[in-house]
């Protein structure tokens, strides 16, 4: 069958921004315009569409990201039909994950920035994932129709925070409640929108006393886009006029190679400037062709090999996400970077080297879904009922393996315990929260040996809220959580190194492993590493992968605290074996002794989760809170005013933060508000690391 839309008219795209700065209210006006739903779903009212999650729709956030497919033809350009891909991802910072794993899939952004608050904590983090893959994007600046919202403020802090290569290609006509309409500053027109849901738009000239303004914003435009070509540049000093369509294809150049960014402005609520949006969707963001052929290893080599973006080429297909649907069961979500695939064939998964049958695909617009038989290079779409297929594994042509670049999360910072409230709860609940931790890279559990607890650990309180409540509505768990602790790690701080024997006779055949161990620290985020330097054969080589299991296991418990110990570099460089005696056990508990005793000897600490945290509170509570900061260990970052408020932002330690909310509020008498996200590890304080020993060996 062949393919419907054609690779360039491909749009995969994804909408990201800060929490409450308007983004699924967005979301929800694309899906309207574009005549995926028939009437518009309001986050206030409960009744977005992209948020079709019971606990989105009570809290007015976004926790999954969605995806959605719909269509869209430029407003002046009727015959050219796009599809566009949409993931509209979560602004919480507890579910930086679902961000993440979209940016990795995606091949451009819509930023969303609130008009009152500018570039906000959470603004800069997913801008900075966006650089991290690389993704070409364009800027909307929302809510423009609110008391104190400012262009000028709102774009002046995208250039100060995130971009200097900004470019503004449209202005208000009006702000707060005098907003009436844009500017288009390419087209040199004003545009009102008009109708019940501003989807008519009424181009007109623009107003005579706007008209100074106007040109001064399109020559700041013009200069900028121009130095991107030699040749506008000598047309644009020469003063000749320049066509529409060279502008706009130098500008899609330049924000293909990440080198500007356009921005729109308008306000979603008010139904105003969105259609534009979704024009510059198509004119300037990439479709599939305009991304560099995807790359990916050879299973079990360093050699690099590459799929082109061509349905001729071997199937290949990154899995971005994992989700239990109420309907039916799991979904994987996958990416296809190169070929075809259709209903009923088979795919090679080669993170575990295993063939899986693809069932049914479907095609999904949020929480409906739409059944395809085939798909092509440049599809976003899910499969149901993959048993073996973990976020971050490549699908792909058994005859042409392929391990596409998995994707890295971050560690969790917070830990709760958590125990089921009857018999009956044990069972579903162990259920349950292996389907809870497929679904989600950043939620992890764990078992305490010693007391038989189970501890779940994600991103911050809300993140392990929204999992326990979900166990309770969707698994039917009822359990009992204990209070939030902070998740510490363990590292070293120089190279040292030990041996583990384990011998033990008994009778019969005994138990013989010998091994020497040196361990070195690595840079923090490094994670684990482990090299073996055996020659010879002093230890035969398939006791080498039980000295590894055995090494790993035991920094599973740190030994300054027992927490896990990350960032360390693993050498085995020596040992011995016995004939009879040596068995992959014997070495597994001697890799284990041997790694516990090097670390004790490496200067083992301990570190702690540092929070980025911005506050904003009236000019008479600064004092106050600025006081309670530093109580809490915290260093002021630096401090700026945002209309007639005071933002402080911050670094300041996890373990001092719990119960923050409460007494904001009342230094603030309710009217304070802060917003924090996980910054980095830093090594805990030696005065504070021994009451942390002791509190968890009480």
């Amino acid at each position: 069958m062949p393919r419907e839309y054609p690779l360039p008219k491909i749009r995969n795209i994804g909408i990201i921004a800060h929490i409450d700065a308007g983004k699924t209210t967005f979301s929800e006006r694309v899906l309207f315009y574009t005549g995926i739903s028939h009437k518009i779903g309001e986050v206030h009212d409960g009744a977005a569409i992209m948020d079709w999650m019971e606990q989105e729709r009570e809290r007015g956030i976004t926790i999954t990201s969605a995806a959605t497919t719909c269509f869209w033809a430029p407003t002046d350009d009727l015959e050219n039909k796009h599809r566009i891909n949409i993931i509209d991802t979560p602004g919480h910072i507890d579910f930086t994950a679902e961000v993440q794993r979209s940016l990795r899939v995606l091949d451009g952004a819509v930023v969303v920035f609130d008009g009152v608050a500018g570039v906000e904590p959470q603004s800069e983090t997913v801008w900075r994932q966006a650089d991290k893959f690389k993704v070409p994007r364009i800027c909307f600046i929302n809510k423009l129709d609110r008391t104190g919202a400012s262009f000028e403020k709102s774009l002046e802090s995208i250039f100060k925070k995130l971009t200097p290569n900004a470019v503004a290609l449209q202005i208000p006509i009006g702000q707060e409640q005098d907003l009436k309409g844009i500017i288009d500053l390419l087209k040199m027109k004003a545009l009102i929108f008009e109708g019940d849901f501003g989807q008519i738009i009424k181009e007109q000239e623009i107003p005579e006393e706007l008209k100074p303004e106007a040109e001064k914003w399109r020559n700041i435009a013009l200069e900028k886009i121009v130095s991107e070509n030699e040749q506008l540049m000598e047309k644009y000093l020469a003063g000749e006029n320049l066509d529409i369509k060279e502008i706009r294809a130098c500008l899609r150049k330049a924000v293909l190679e990440n080198k500007l960014v356009p921005v729109f402005t308008g306000t979603a609520l008010k139904n105003k400037g969105i259609q534009l949006v979704l024009d510059a969707v198509c004119y300037y963001l990439p479709s599939p062709l305009d991304i560099p052929a995807i790359q990916g290893l050879k299973p079990g080599t360093e050699e690099v090999i590459e799929r082109k973006v061509d349905d001729n080429e071997k199937f290949s297909a990154l899995a971005f996400k994992v989700a239990t649907d109420p309907y039916v069961g799991t979904l994987t979500f996958f990416r296809v970077y190169s070929g075809t695939l259709q209903a009923g064939s088979y795919v090679y998964n080669t993170a575990n080297n295993y063939k899986e049958r693809i069932g049914r695909i479907l095609r999904m617009h949020s929480a409906e879904r739409e059944e395809v038989k085939e798909i092509y290079t440049g599809d976003i779409v899910a499969t149901v009922g993959l048993k073996n297929t973990q976020t971050g594994n490549t699908l792909c042509d058994e005859s042409a393996p392929i391990v596409l670049e998995n994707i890295v999360f971050p560690e969790p910072v917070i830990s709760i315990k958590i125990e089921p409230k009857t018999k009956a709860d044990q069972e579903k609940m162990g259920i349950a929260l292996k389907r809870l931790s497929d679904e989600d890279p950043t939620f992890k559990i764990k078992s305490d040996f010693e007391t038989g607890e189970t501890i779940i650990s994600g991103m911050g309180e809300l993140h392990l809220d929204i999992l326990v409540d979900r166990m309770k509505r969707e698994f039917n768990v009822e359990c009992s959580v204990g209070r939030p602790q902070v998740a510490y790690k363990e590292t070293i701080l120089q190279e040292a190194e030990a041996e583990g024997k384990y011998i033990r006779q008994s009778g019969g055949r005994g138990q013989y492993g010998h091994v020497k161990l040196r361990v070195k620290p690595r840079e923090q985020g490094q994670g684990f590493v482990f090299n073996d330097e055996i020659k010879g054969g002093i230890i035969p080589k398939e006791f080498i992968s039980a000295i590894e299991k055995g090494t790993k296991e035991a920094l599973n418990n740190g030994v300054v605290a027992g927490y896990p110990m990350v960032d360390v570099e693993v050498t085995l460089y020596d040992g011995s074996y016995h004939e009879v005696d040596s068995s992959e056990n014997a070495f597994k508990i001697a890799g284990s002794m041997a790694l516990q005793e090097a670390a004790k000897r490496a200067k083992p600490i301990l570190l702690e989760p540092i929070m980025k945290i911005e506050v904003v509170v009236p000019e008479e509570f600064f004092g106050d809170v600025i006081g309670d900061l530093s109580s809490k260990r915290g260093r002021i970052e630096e401090t700026f005013d945002r209309l007639n408020m005071k933002v402080i932002s911050a670094h300041v330690p996890l373990a001092e933060m719990f119960g923050f909310a409460t007494i904001l509020r009342s230094l603030s008498e309710g009217r304070g508000t802060f917003v924090m996200e996980f910054e980095k590890f830093e090594q805990v304080p030696s005065s504070i690391s021994q009451n942390i020993v002791e509190g968890k060996n009480n």
